[in-house]
């Protein structure tokens, strides 16, 4: 039952490897160092939350193939999804204090649109949490069937992921992305994903 669930997280950390700035567009001098100093600042910020997050992707995964008993499902499904929810959260605040990256045009207008995104997430993921915490782990019915509005929710989730991929991508356009692309730390997201992702 739970295989579902897990399936509808498995676009869960896509959104933080957007931030992973997979080529630099080159050129003969490198980006303003004003920019490269923002892009230390946010991504020194994600390695730590990404990795929380995928975990928790992990965690929802391990248990459904386990066919746990309710009881470990709701506990398990009910941290990842705190977990998720503080990641996000703590990526949005990373990114907002971090400020509108220098020099951008437009660039306090996508930086809002990012800290929304990761907020929404953060606090969508808050309420599965309490959905989850909410199953009634005694009556094998009711779980099951609380599992599946969770799984179905998860689904709807998906169209938040994409909005904050998106937003993440309209962030990172120009200097951004070559600053971004020059972070360790962001380098590090982007060697551990997926090689779809660059």
């Amino acid at each position: 039952m739970n295989k579902k669930l897990a399936a509808a997280l498995s676009g869960g950390a896509v959104l933080v490897v957007a931030l992973s700035g997979c080529t630099s567009s080159g050129g003969d001098k490198g980006p303003d160092p004003k920019l490269v100093a923002w892009a230390k600042t946010v991504c020194d910020a994600v390695p730590a939350q990404d990795a929380k997050i995928k975990a928790a992707n992990a965690a929802i995964s391990t248990t459904a193939a386990d066919t746990a008993k309710p009881e470990t499902l709701q506990k398990t499904d009910s941290k990842a999804f705190q977990d998720m929810a503080d990641g996000y959260k703590a990526i949005a605040t990373s990114i907002s204090g971090a400020g509108a990256p220098p020099g951008v045009d437009g660039g306090a207008k996508r930086l809002q649109d990012v800290v929304k995104s990761f907020n929404s997430l953060a606090a969508s993921y808050g309420d599965l949490k309490k959905q989850v915490d909410g199953l009634d782990t005694k009556n094998q019915g009711k779980f099951a069937s609380g599992l599946q509005d969770v799984a179905a929710r998860m689904t709807e989730l998906e169209k938040k992921h994409q909005a904050g991929t998106e937003s993440l991508t309209k962030l990172q356009q120009g200097e951004v992305k070559d600053a971004i692309a020059e972070q360790a730390s962001c380098k590090k997201i982007s060697a551990s994903a997926a090689p779809s992702a660059g």
